[in-house]
């Protein structure tokens, strides 16, 4: 048979779109053509495959080979594509019978010896192959791919060492086991928050935003402890459901970063302040997802925060409340989720120092205007809880008092969260405003102080809202079922902004 026809995936966002892939054999002058909008990558299939071919101990045919990657409009990138061409070329030279190739979806890169690499993305293409409900229930791949690609629940997984295992299995001399992986729940050792010496207004903050999943804003002078109190929020968090655990996995696969022993744990990026805008939400001339999509289901820490280019935080405005960050080029456009917490540090001032004890702060008013004004309001606006992180006293620090661990915190954040499922099914930062309406609204006296301060501070619609969420987050704290005007004042002093 000089064709040979079979199934692979690309990658568009978390989608993976099917790709079939024929390989024509011919007479005339020995060739290898690649068609089908390939990128350098894939064309340099036809080294590798060539060289594989030949090192596991099959003749390369001398004809005109011509290679079809369909649809002709899609997109083809890496080297996900060299094992499906390589046996192509072998089916369609007579060199490997293969009765049951209907039956599987292959992607693999292969090395010159015939190896198969690693590839990405083998998470989201399983778990697309499973959603388009296709007759084919068996995906070979690279045996280093197959961990993650298992996770998919009722799909077969087929661990491919080398080319000639795979083509043993097709042929029917040797059969390839399949994959099977059950992760059992796990919990990592996060930094514990009784670690952390004093400051015990910024852990109840901390607290309430674990409570709610909101965004928080610290800010105080270095030292303070506010890198150590964001690392510890992770630990404070409900463990992450199969679902949620599936998805952020998925987004890792992407990037090439999943680690199976990283199941089920909560994410905590904190990329530099140098970071560009594509690395901090994605892109790329093939969009790849950025720090806030690796972050989906966890934290993301941004320390040091006006030191960030302000086209860079602004680009976070549009996730912060969608929960997802769409990237458009002029040939591809792809979906990434991002529905991350978000939790940021920054000083006082540009030297770091205001309101120190130390008296040591020299910045005029316009320093400190400037260096602020490098956040804009509609940031802000879109920050639940904002808390000072002062400098602590040597009294504090020498203390043998321990505070409360992260497990007693968990204990009251996982009980504030299942009142929420239940009354809500979602956690209150994710309320929409019918939903406000119908699940945050306030007694006589907490809807008259919210009133006050709607006047004195000038609030948005969305600050308005906000506060809500954040109050009903602490009534649930306090296993209230209403909110009183207590939980609306403490709301309203995170809304407050920092002191200066």
């Amino acid at each position: 048979m000089a064709l040979a026809v079979l199934r692979s995936r690309a990658l568009a966002g978390l989608s993976a779109p099917e790709v079939t892939v024929e390989v024509h054999l011919t007479g005339g002058l020995p060739a290898f053509t690649l068609v089908g909008l390939p990128d350098t990558e894939v064309k340099e299939a036809r080294d590798r495959v060539r060289a594989a071919i030949q090192n596991c101990g099959f003749e390369f045919p001398q004809r005109r080979i011509t290679v079809n990657l369909a649809p002709a409009d899609l997109p083809k990138e890496s080297g996900r594509f060299d094992l499906p061409i390589a046996l192509g070329v072998l089916i369609a030279s007579g060199q490997l019978k293969a009765p049951t190739l209907d039956d599987y979806e292959f992607a693999g890169e292969l090395a010159l010896s015939g190896e198969l690499r690693a590839i990405r993305g083998a998470l989201a293409m399983c778990a697309t192959m499973q959603r388009d409900a296709t007759a084919r229930r068996a995906f070979i791949l690279p045996t280093d791919s197959a961990p993650e690609a298992a996770l998919i629940a009722d799909m077969t997984i087929l661990p491919a060492k080398n080319l000639l295992q795979v083509c043993a299995h097709l042929s029917g001399r040797e059969t390839i086991a399949s994959r099977a992986v059950s992760p059992a729940p796990t919990f990592a050792h996060y930094p514990d928050l009784a670690e952390v010496k004093g400051q015990a207004p910024a852990k109840r903050a901390l607290e309430v935003a674990a409570a709610g999943g909101h965004s928080l804003l610290m800010s105080g002078p270095p030292g303070a402890g506010k890198s150590m109190l964001a690392q510890r929020l992770p630990g404070l968090l409900p463990p992450m459901t199969d679902d949620e655990a599936l998805a952020a996995a998925a987004v890792h696969s992407l990037a090439g970063l999943f680690k199976l022993e990283h199941w089920g744990q909560r994410a905590f990026r904190a990329p530099h302040h140098s970071a560009s805008t594509a690395a901090l939400v994605g892109g790329g001339s093939v969009p790849r997802p950025g720090e806030i999509s690796l972050a989906h289901n966890g934290t993301l820490f941004l320390d040091e925060l006006p030191e960030f280019q302000r086209g860079v935080l602004e680009a976070l405005r549009e996730p912060l409340e969608t929960g997802h960050i769409h990237i458009a080029r002029a040939a591809r456009r792809a979906e990434f989720p991002a529905r991350f917490q978000l939790i940021a540090a920054m000083n006082p001032c540009p030297c770091g120092y205001l309101g120190h004890p130390s008296g040591k702060c020299r910045c005029t008013p316009d320093q400190v205007a400037r260096y602020r004004g490098k956040l804009s309001g509609p940031l802000l606006d879109r920050i639940d809880l904002m808390v000072d992180v002062p400098a602590i006293s040597e009294a504090e620090l020498s203390s043998r008092a321990a505070g409360e661990t992260s497990a007693i915190v968990r204990a009251r954040v996982m009980d504030a969260r299942d009142w929420q499922l239940q009354r809500q099914g979602k956690p209150n930062a994710q309320l929409t405003p019918d939903e406000i309406a119908k699940f945050a609204t306030p007694d006589v006296a907490g809807a008259k102080l919210l009133a006050q301060a709607m006047a004195q501070l000038s609030l948005s619609a969305r600050g308005y809202h906000r506060i809500l969420k954040v109050a009903r987050s602490i009534a649930d704290l306090a296993s209230a079922p209403a909110i009183n005007a207590a939980h609306i004042a403490e709301a309203i002093h995170y809304r407050r902004g920092l002191s200066g």
